[in-house]
């Protein structure tokens, strides 16, 4: 019996073989400049030889203002960020699998900004938790200073233009970063936007800025490009964040973004155990409810490569496709194993790495050319 993860879907315009997509992953290994590298290209085409039928790109910066998180992070900013890019998509298209652009600004979650030292975010309050050494941080946050309505504008409009230089880059489509405690998460978290004007207060004022990034960015790439959009709970500096209102914040989230169009929706990891994080009151999933909030096709993240919850999740409803992290860094070739029933490999933490990772990739692709 086929396992329903190995059905085809679509996604707006983009049609899927299977139901597996690549979650974005952090992998800080472009040049200094932002320029993504032949490295990277291995790593990326590896998944699409692999048999995924979704590759989703690792958060990339979109202006030289505010938005660069990390030393090293990929960037969609100048013409040689296009030009390498586009030998990337030409690779992972010729592979078999459409590729996405994840957009990211960090705003206030920034530790490494090669354009400027300073911070900034919804408001000027001390992000929690401490910088990530395996991207190159180390000690407490800075405080961001608040950013006044030229600095949202000019993030609206590095996004929007970086979403048209995706295209111009052969992606078949963007994904917006709104998840995991970066620019767009800080405006919707409660307790990091104390705002009094139009962005701040209200649930839906809160969410106002990325479902005004996802009319920008509409209104610049036309109605045919795929445009995601990526949210969660929890942060990459904050594991135990949940929706004060639950259920009824999520609604109200979801609903407000899908009034600005976009494609699909993408519910960030709420952790291995899906089905007990995710599930909201009244029982239903966060997922199931974006689905039925918006009647979008939504993506879910968080322990996707087992392959019981896997069926579970797309079975009962709770998704539509399912983005594998971890599991694809050990298994590149994923859904090639879970079609053979091939035994998984296990995953080692040193794959977190991200040099590691682009070694684990090639090394992965020789072990199957020498078959």
């Amino acid at each position: 019996m086929t396992h329903p993860a190995l059905r085809p879907d679509r996604i707006g315009g983009l049609e899927l073989a299977n139901r597996l997509a690549v979650s974005p992953m952090t992998r800080v290994s472009a040049t200094a400049d932002g320029t993504p590298t032949a490295e990277m290209a291995d790593y990326y085409r590896a998944y699409a030889e692999g048999g995924f039928s979704l590759v989703i790109t690792e958060g990339t910066y979109t202006d030289t203002l505010f938005s660069q998180g990390y030393a090293n992070q990929p960037g969609i900013v100048t013409d040689g960020h296009v030009a390498a890019w586009r030998e990337i998509t030409g690779q992972v298209r010729a592979a078999g699998a459409p590729m996405v652009l994840q957009l990211m600004h960090a705003g206030a979650l920034s530790q490494g900004n090669r354009y400027r030292e300073d911070t900034a975010g919804p408001s000027a309050v001390t992000p929690r938790g401490l910088k990530m050494p395996e991207y190159g941080g180390y000690g407490p946050w800075p405080t961001p200073r608040e950013m006044n309505q030229d600095d949202i504008d000019a993030a609206v409009r590095g996004f929007a233009l970086s979403a048209a230089r995706a295209r111009q880059a052969g992606f078949d489509g963007i994904e917006l970063h709104a998840a995991n405690g970066y620019l767009l998460d800080q405006f919707l978290t409660d307790y990091t936007n104390l705002r009094d004007d139009r962005y701040g207060g209200s649930v839906a004022a809160r969410a106002r800025l990325t479902a005004e990034v996802v009319s920008a960015v509409r209104e610049e790439v036309g109605p045919d490009f795929c445009v995601g959009v990526r949210l969660s709970q929890t942060k990459v500096n904050d594991f135990t964040h949940r929706w004060a209102g639950g259920a009824r914040d999520a609604e109200i989230i979801f609903a407000t973004l899908a009034e600005a169009g976009p494609t699909y929706l993408h519910i960030a990891s709420e952790g291995r155990d899906w089905i007990e994080t995710a599930t909201l009151d009244g029982g239903i999933t966060i997922t199931g409810l974006a689905r039925k909030v918006t009647g979008l096709p939504v993506v879910a993240n968080g322990g996707m490569h087992d392959p019981g919850q896997a069926a579970t999740v797309l079975e009962d409803g709770h998704a539509d496709v399912l983005a594998i992290g971890r599991g694809a860094l050990a298994n590149p070739d994923f859904p090639r194993r879970l079609a053979e029933g091939t035994p998984l490999a296990a995953f080692d933490h040193e794959m977190l790495q991200p040099m590691a990772t682009l070694s684990h990739a090639r090394l992965w692709r020789q072990a199957v050319e020498a078959r």
